[in-house]
């Protein structure tokens, strides 16, 4: 177990605190062990995809954690217009199998480039209207540095490789499903 000195100049006391949890007592076998809340606080990786209204709260609070000074967001909204046309909404679909398995590659690239905690990503399908959330995206890391260039990482890897299908539907228009100009798979050489 480690601990930091620091000595007060006013005081001339030393203070020791803690840099890691105290072992506690297993009550059933005796031995020393971590407590409860640093073995529940391992990393994790929420994936949802879902037809219901994200809820920003709801996705911060899955990354929150004691041992971390920084959760970043990053909140994918529908806009009222797109190239001069009024947009109602937008209609998103997904091969959620396979969507779901590339947002864990993407997740676990993020953990090989920056020390995060918790990550979560919430994709909504079907009719997203206007100022509601289409993606949201948290991560939770010591300092914020890493949080701010995980999530930057992760919507611009997530519109590059994720199949996920975007439809906008104008308010004066027939309705068309639209590629991400990000995506890999649909750019010309």
């Amino acid at each position: 177990m480690s601990s930091l000195e620091i000595n007060s100049c006013s005081y001339s006391q030393v203070t020791k605190l803690q840099l890691s949890p105290p072992l506690v007592e297993d009550s059933n076998s005796g031995l020393l062990r971590e407590p409860m809340s640093a073995i529940e606080d391992k990393p994790k990786d929420v994936i949802k995809f879902t037809a219901e209204k994200l809820s920003v709260e709801e996705v911060s609070q899955l990354v929150i954690s004691p041992v971390c000074g920084a959760v970043s967001l990053f909140v994918g909204t529908t806009r009222n217009n797109f190239e001069g046309k009024k947009v109602v909404s937008l209609e998103y679909e997904a091969y959620v199998p396979m969507a779901e398995a590339e947002v864990r590659k993407i997740c676990g690239a993020v953990r090989q480039l920056w020390p995060v905690k918790h990550i979560a990503v919430y994709h909504r399908l079907g009719l997203v209207p206007v100022t509601e959330a289409s993606v949201v995206i948290a991560v939770s890391s010591a300092h914020r540095a890493a949080s701010l260039e995980a999530v930057k990482y992760i919507i611009d890897t997530l519109k590059a490789k994720v199949p996920i299908w975007k439809k906008e539907l104008y308010e004066e228009e027939t309705a068309s499903w639209k590629r991400n100009k990000e995506c890999f798979w649909t750019k010309k050489d």
